[in-house]
C-alpha cells in the first residue's frame, strides 16, 4: 500500500523474541516502512529525548511508528505506539521504582495525546484505556501471530518418558514454581518436566527439597524449530502465569497439536477460548487435577487438540499485518 507520508518505523527493535519478534513480522514484510536512523537504545529511559529531537530535525511531516513502548514526547499528532501489557504498572514485584516513573509520567503522557494504540489483546487494551483514563476507540487490538515453525506437522522430541512442558523465562509472575509443585502432587515416576531456559536459584532449592532431581530437567534456551518440536513431543505445555498481555506459548503449542493448561486470569481465557484446561493459577490441586487429567482422559486430549487448531488459526502474522495496516490508514484519514 502506498501512503502519501512516509511511515517512520522504530526498527532498532527487531529481534528474534517478545516485541523484536512482533517487530520483525510486521517489519519485513511492508514496503512502505523507512527505518528509523537513530542509534540508540530503543529501551533506554533516556530514548524519548533523544527520539523526540530525531524526529523533529529529520521526520517533522511524516508519521513514526513504534513497534514498542518509547514514544516521543512530542509531534503526538502523528505518532502510533504500542503498548504489549501494563505489567510494570500491575505486576509488583517485576518492576522498579524507575519503570514505574517511565510507565505513569512519559508513557501514560502518551496515551493520552496520541491518536493510535496498538496492542495485543482485549485485556490489554482495557487495561490500557483504565490506567490511561482514554477512549477506548483510539486503541487497536491487533494480536500477535504464530510462527510458521509451530505446525501440526513438525515431528515430535523424543524422551525417555512422557513429559510436562514450561515454557517461561524464570520471572516470578510466571508462576512456574507451582506447576513444579502440582506435578509434585501426581507422585509420578512415569512423567518428567522439561523446562526452557536455566535453572534459576528458587526453581532448584524446591527441585532439590522435594528429590524431583530425576523428573524434572532444564534443557536450555530453544530455536523456534526446536522448541516446535518439544511442544509436539509433550503430554502438555503447562503455563500457569499470573499475568500476560498475550500468552504466546499458548498459541504456539496449540499450533503444534499440544494440550494446554493454563491460567484462568488476565489474557489467557481470551487467547485460549475453549481450548485449553483453564486453572486457578494459586491453587495446586487445581493445576494437579489437571495434569492428571491429561495423563488419563484420553478423550479430553484429543478435544483439546482439535479445538486448539481452530483457536490457533486466528493467531497468523498476515491478520496481524492487515490490521496494523489499516490502523496506519486510519491515521492518514484523520
Amino acid at each position: 500500500m502506498n501512503y502519501s507520508r512516509k511511515i517512520i518505523f522504530d526498527a532498532r527493535w527487531l529481534g528474534p523474541h517478545g516485541i523484536g519478534r512482533f517487530a520483525k513480522e510486521i517489519y519485513d514484510n511492508n514496503e512502505s516502512f523507512k527505518p528509523l536512523k537513530l542509534r540508540s537504545n530503543p529501551a533506554s529511559p533516556l530514548d524519548p529525548f533523544k527520539l523526540s529531537l530525531y524526529l523533529a530535525f529529520n521526520h517533522k511531516n511524516d508519521i513514526f511508528l513504534t513497534p514498542g513502548y518509547n514514544p516521543p514526547l512530542f509531534n503526538f499528532k502523528k505518532t502510533i505506539i504500542t503498548v504489549h501489557d501494563l505489567n510494570h504498572i500491575d505486576v509488583e514485584h517485576n518492576s522498579s521504582y524507575l519503570k514505574k516513573i517511565y510507565y505513569n509520567l512519559i508513557l501514560k503522557r502518551a496515551c493520552k495525546k496520541v491518536p493510535i494504540i496498538l496492542t495485543v489483546s482485549e485485556f490489554t487494551k482495557q487495561r490500557i484505556v483504565e490506567w490511561a483514563n482514554i477512549k477506548p476507540t483510539k486503541v487497536y487490538v491487533v494480536g500477535n501471530g504464530v510462527s510458521k515453525e509451530f505446525n501440526r506437522d513438525v515431528k515430535p522430541f523424543i524422551y525417555s518418558k512422557p513429559y510436562f512442558l514450561i515454557v517461561g523465562n524464570r520471572k516470578k509472575h510466571k508462576n512456574e514454581i507451582s506447576s513444579l509443585k502440582a506435578f509434585k502432587l501426581l507422585k509420578t515416576d512415569e512423567y518428567k518436566v522439561l523446562i526452557t531456559g536455566s535453572a534459576s536459584p528458587e526453581l532448584m532449592d524446591y527441585i532439590n527439597n522435594e528429590s524431583l532431581n530425576d523428573n524434572v530437567h532444564f534443557i536450555g534456551p530453544q530455536t523456534d524449530s526446536e522448541l516446535a518440536s518439544l511442544y509436539k513431543g509433550a503430554a502438555a505445555l503447562v503455563f500457569p502465569s499470573l499475568y500476560e498481555g498475550f500468552g504466546l506459548p499458548v498459541v504456539e503449542a496449540m499450533s503444534c497439536g499440544t494440550p494446554v493448561i493454563t491460567s484462568n486470569v488476565s489474557s489467557l481465557p481470551e487467547i485460549s477460548g475453549d481450548a485449553a484446561i483453564l486453572v486457578n493459577p494459586l491453587n495446586i490441586n487445581e493445576i494437579a487435577s489437571a495434569m492428571n487429567s491429561i495423563i488419563n482422559d484420553n478423550t479430553l486430549k484429543s478435544e483439546l487438540i482439535e479445538k486448539g487448531y481452530k483457536v490457533s488459526k486466528h493467531y497468523n502474522w498476515d491478520i496481524v499485518r492487515a490490521k496494523v495496516k489499516d490502523a496506519i490508514t486510519k491515521m492518514h484519514n484523520k
